[in-house]
């Protein structure tokens, strides 16, 4: 299928993940697994059955996996333009490697909280992915925003409202406080919330959450620069935008991604809140109250 492996489009921690071919001619990506990673297949496990109950446009689609004593693989749909980390974020010279418009961004905003409003809503079981962010988020051909890596993900049943955790889980920067201190709020989809929302505003600013280099330290933890911006009703053409429709997306979606960072669970929106908030008017989003906690 992968002609011995020969065209590698990426790894990680997890492994490599190779471009293959069907029989009937379709390209897959197939992720195979590193055996450090896999340890007894949890992971795997937790991948494989949690993704194959799962059937949305904005998901990406399990076609087969393997699994043969110690090596174990993940057969997906190939995903031409590849993750929305490369769309979104400057290289060391500044430059984006490919640009894409606001009102792209928004589209590939609005597709991925239908998404996970999919996971979190229209499954039998409720599933909590636990590590949204840019590199988990794959483009199509016409740049259809589609949510991957389920190997952190928890199932759980729909009339639970929260879950019991062990061990903390997720990445730095995109992981909800509650998650690494319990004390805030139970671990809940309310934590995907917050990643999305620190993802939607990453898309907007074109640069990670915290940006150790930056000159001045107010500029540091990104949502606190954004909100100091947009709080007086400043204009947000410090972060590019070319039109007034362009700015008004930008402010949404700005609006949309801090209301999805607070620090208390309960004060986030539901997914289909946030699909609500993204596809209503601008002039019916409220000012959140400013984040004060970001992840460690």
């Amino acid at each position: 299928m992968t002609r011995s492996f020969k065209d590698n489009l990426g790894h990680g921690g997890y492994g490599s993940v190779f471009k293959g071919n069907l029989k009937d001619g379709r390209l897959v990506a197939v992720k195979v697994l590193n055996n450090a990673k896999g340890g007894n297949g949890d992971e795997f496990i937790n991948e494989v059955a949690s993704i194959g109950r799962t059937c949305h446009v904005n998901v990406v689609t399990l076609l087969g996996f393997c699994s043969e004593g110690a090596n174990r693989a993940l057969v997906y749909e190939f995903m031409s333009k590849g993750s929305l980390e490369k769309f979104i974020f400057s290289d060391n010279l500044g430059n984006r490697q490919h640009v894409l418009d606001c009102q792209k961004l928004f589209q590939i905003a609005v597709g991925i909280a239908r998404g996970l409003e999919y996971l979190h809503r229209g499954c039998s079981t409720r599933i909590v992915h636990f590590d949204i962010k840019p590199h988990n988020i794959l483009l199509d051909d016409d740049f259809c925003p589609k949510i991957s890596d389920f190997g952190l993900a928890k199932l759980c049943p729909q009339q639970q409202s929260t879950l019991s955790m062990l061990d903390a889980r997720g990445t730095i920067g995109y992981t909800a406080p509650e998650v690494f201190c319990r004390s805030i709020g139970g671990v809940s989809h309310k934590s995907d919330v917050y990643s999305y929302g620190m993802m939607v505003l990453e898309m907007i600013g074109g640069r990670k959450n915290i940006d150790a280099e930056a000159e001045k330290t107010s500029e540091i933890y990104f949502p606190h620069w954004v909100y100091k911006h947009i709080e007086p009703k400043e204009s947000l053409a410090l972060l590019g935008f070319q039109s007034e429709a362009e700015e008004d997306i930008g402010r949404k979606m700005v609006l949309v991604g801090l209301w999805c960072i607070q620090t208390n669970p309960t004060n986030r929106p539901s997914m289909t809140k946030v699909v609500e908030m993204l596809e209503g008017c601008l002039g019916s989003l409220e000012m959140p109250p400013k984040p004060y906690l970001c992840s460690p």
